[in-house]
């Protein structure tokens, strides 16, 4: 009996559910929406099961909708991966690495001289994103990513491990230093959407959890947080070691050394198709590489 459903309406499948838009679908397959509608009624029928929950004019992914759409992203990724080296036997093919706009830019880019020196045939194309990576809109064969976290279908390892002190501008200390976790009361406190307890799990753990400081500013990505902080605008409580660099260019101080406050680490997470493929090891080898001449937190 034939098992395989229409294989082109699994591709218009994959799209839609990614998406979760019929619409934004047929845009990227440059389809009309109706075809799109069309494929997807045929698919459900083959299957004998509803992926979509239709209400008035919108769609969602039903429970089935989920599962299926993880097979089905495995297979179609294996199909890639496999034209990929067979049209590319003799040469590692182009890598698509996805990062935090923040890890991208304070830790990996300072350091992707050395991995282009080992592989420079290797062509690399970087892309910053906070989204989760289930909702991603393009697709990747590494994602770089804070976890553990719940990745269905993907293969993921930690590789660096993360913690937070205050971090400022040596020029902001000098005009105002801070020898205890008190004396923060006499700064601005620089606070990022994507991290917003973080300066109060600090400062309970610091002893001082009422402490108010004498202004704040707020952030809607950490990256511009840290970068304020580089720029003298205030203290941000800031990622070690990622910040490390910075600290080393004399950009930034660490004015406290405790409390330490281990955060999440973070991963590379793979397609679990291809975390064989020699570019996506040879990369992830290379992060734990980088990461493993880099210290630990030291104990609280």
């Amino acid at each position: 009996m034939n098992t395989y459903p229409p294989l082109n309406a699994l591709r218009i499948f994959e799209a839609a559910a990614r998406l979760e838009s019929f619409s934004a679908a047929a845009n990227e397959l440059f389809i009309t929406h109706g075809a799109v509608s069309k494929q997807i009624k045929q698919l459900e029928e083959w299957l004998g099961v509803k992926l979509f929950d239709r209400t008035g004019g919108r769609v969602k992914l039903s429970d089935t909708g989920w599962r299926y759409l993880i097979q089905v992203q495995d297979g179609l990724d294996l199909i890639a991966n496999a034209t990929s080296q067979l049209l590319q036997p003799d040469r590692l093919r182009r890598l698509t690495v996805n990062s935090t706009p923040t890890f991208a830019r304070h830790w990996l880019l300072p350091r992707l001289t050395q991995f282009r020196d080992a592989y420079p045939d290797v062509e690399l194309h970087l892309v910053t994103s906070d989204r989760d990576i289930g909702r991603l809109d393009t697709p990747f064969d590494i994602a770089i990513r804070r976890g553990p976290g719940d990745w269905p279908g993907h293969i993921a390892k930690p590789f660096l491990e993360e913690w937070e002190l205050p971090l400022c501008s040596p020029a902001l200390l000098e005009r105002a230093p801070v020898a205890s976790p008190a004396d923060l009361a006499r700064h601005t406190l620089l606070y990022a959407d994507t991290r917003p307890t973080a300066w109060q799990r600090w400062l309970t753990l610091a002893g001082v959890p009422d402490l108010k400081p004498a202004s704040t500013l707020h952030f809607d990505r950490f990256s511009l947080a840290l970068e304020a902080a580089m720029d003298g605008l205030g203290v941000v409580l800031g990622p070690m070691p990622m910040a490390q660099d910075e600290i080393a260019r004399g950009r930034l101080t660490t004015p406290l050394s405790s409390p330490i406050v281990p955060v999440r680490a973070y991963c590379w997470v793979a397609p679990r198709t291809a975390v064989d493929d020699p570019t996506v090891s040879a990369f992830c080898h290379w992060l734990e590489t980088c990461a493993a001449g880099l210290s630990v937190p030291p104990t609280a």
